[in-house]
């Protein structure tokens, strides 16, 4: 990290409208760039499942970017602090690997993407790293595992230092005890 804040303590720049993240001990917020919508989540196991950068033509649409970097919260671990009833939805199918849906929540105000919801995959959210208020959090607890999709990812770009690499998808579908299972 090139900024010169203590590196013991968290690092929440502003960025967007909204003043309140925190990030304390084992939990921290998500929060959209109009500051509607906050959610609370774990840092660590067991609610915290898994950490990757995705590369699949989805990701790479609905970011607007050339990849998405994500972590997985279990749905019982994940708190909508503010904002649920502002969220928005889009859900479809016909472009996700499982073949079956997944449901985009964005703000309705300011639009951000917020987390997705994979059929494929009960009992979890797929957050976006960049929602997260304390930077830190991004190199540190929350710095991806894994690289998924590369064989869709742009040529310029390369492996991501550390990363565990996997040509498609690093998750398999799961039935809500599977997930219960392994946390």
């Amino acid at each position: 990290m090139t900024t010169s804040h203590d590196s013991n303590k968290p690092y929440i720049p502003l960025a967007g409208l909204a003043e309140d993240g925190w990030s304390e001990g084992d939990k921290a917020t998500a929060t959209c760039y109009c500051g509607t919508v906050q959610l609370s989540f774990p840092t660590e196991g067991p609610g915290l499942v898994d950490t990757f950068i995705c590369h699949c033509t989805d990701c790479r649409k609905i970011t607007a970017s050339m990849f998405a970097s994500n972590f997985i919260i279990a749905d019982s671990h994940l708190v909508h602090v503010r904002g649920q009833e502002k969220l928005s939805t889009f859900s479809q199918s016909k472009t996700i690997a499982s073949g079956k849906a997944m449901t985009n929540y964005f703000c309705s105000r300011c639009g951000s993407l917020m987390y997705r919801v994979g059929e494929a995959y009960p009992g979890s959210r797929i957050l976006r790293l960049g929602t997260v208020d304390d930077f830190k959090l991004h190199e540190t607890k929350l710095k991806p595992r894994v690289e998924q999709y590369t064989k869709d990812r742009v040529e310029w770009l390369h492996d991501a230092d550390g990363i565990k690499q996997v040509q498609g998808s690093a998750f398999k579908p799961r039935n809500k005890l599977q997930i219960r299972e392994t946390l």
